[in-house]
């Protein structure tokens, strides 16, 4: 039963930190729109790996790991901030495709492209030292490790925890966004583009802006 227990605690977690709409959101929902749900969802099980390292770290107490992450948490925002801008502006200057050339294109690339899906949002995910605090809190607080005694069987059901929350969101947000990709044509592809752009750009700006004040 307390593996039970640990196993919800961590798929909670998981649906905590991935469910809030924030770039990474915006960046799978309009990679379904404009490419399938297979995209949309590759891109975002690079966060679920994101999210299920961070909790690795944090649910076997990985000290050292965690302290080189705190330590390099300045350069891994400011790595993080330039990542997002120019997500924001590649989506924005985004040439909207015909759904044929968008089919071509999936099967000459292939797995390839979905490969890079994942690998830019797992990219954008673990630039984000925040996310380890965010860890260390909801473990604590949702009755996770960090306010027991753990051990590394208990740690481990929470992790798996974690990456099924995670990824079981992705999967639902990504099918449930996936059933508008065929109805929308090139000009809503446009304006959609246009404005996750912009809204992913600006992300990208408050992580430079809120690095610059705690450096000043």
């Amino acid at each position: 039963m307390d593996y039970i227990f640990l196993i919800i605690s961590g798929i909670v977690i998981g649906l905590v930190v991935a469910v809030p709409i924030g770039p990474v959101n915006l960046i799978c929902i309009r990679r379904t729109l404009a490419f399938g749900p297979a995209n949309g969802f590759m891109s975002g099980l690079g966060a679920a790996i994101g999210d299920t390292i961070f909790a690795i770290v944090t649910g076997f107490g990985l000290t050292a790991a965690a302290q080189l992450i705190k330590g390099y948490a300045s350069y891994l925002e400011l790595a993080g901030g330039f990542m997002l801008i120019y997500f924001g502006i590649h989506t924005y200057l985004a040439k909207v495709e015909s759904r044929l050339t968008d089919k071509l294109a999936a099967k000459e690339k292939g797995a390839s492209t979905l490969y890079r899906a994942m690998g830019s949002t797992l990219a954008l995910t673990i630039t984000n030292p925040a996310t380890l605090l965010g860890f260390a809190a909801l473990f604590a607080g949702l009755g996770g490790l960090a306010g027991g005694h753990p051990n590394f069987a208990s740690a481990a059901f929470v992790v798996l925890g974690v990456a099924a929350g995670s990824t079981l969101w992705w999967l639902a947000l990504t099918a449930v966004v996936g059933l508008f990709h065929a109805s929308i044509n090139d000009r809503v592809m446009g304006g959609i583009n246009q404005g996750s752009g912009v809204a992913v750009a600006a992300f990208g700006l408050a992580v430079l802006i809120h690095l610059a004040t705690k450096l000043l």
